[in-house]
């Protein structure tokens, strides 16, 4: 039995999962998560730095108490770092631009 070959002929485009962007609600899940272990730690950084105070060096406590407050700066600055543009050749979308407003005499009299 003899197979035939079409054609080469483009066919309709082709899109790859793994070029496929994250989706926005798993993205901002992530982001939730991330931020939710920060200020855990945040507040385990606090609790340990009173609970250690008189039993470690000072220098260990004041050092918890430093990443205690640290801790929601970067935590913020992660979270927000969410869906970067991308550089890739492919457009998903199209920008549109707004042409400027009429001249004056196209606007008429106003009566």
């Amino acid at each position: 039995m003899r197979t035939r070959r079409r054609a080469a002929h483009p066919g309709p485009e082709v899109h790859r999962i793994t070029s496929a962007p994250e989706a926005l609600a798993d993205d901002l899940a992530r982001r939730q998560r991330r931020y939710l272990w920060q200020m855990g730690v945040r507040v385990l950084c606090f609790v340990a730095a009173g609970l250690l105070w008189s039993h470690v060096p000072t220098a260990v406590s004041i050092a918890l108490i430093a990443a205690a407050a640290v801790l929601p700066y970067v935590a913020v600055l992660l979270a927000n770092a969410g869906r970067e543009r991308r550089d890739e050749p492919g457009v998903y979308y199209e920008a549109r631009e707004i042409g400027g407003a009429p001249p004056h005499d196209e606007l008429g009299d106003g009566r």
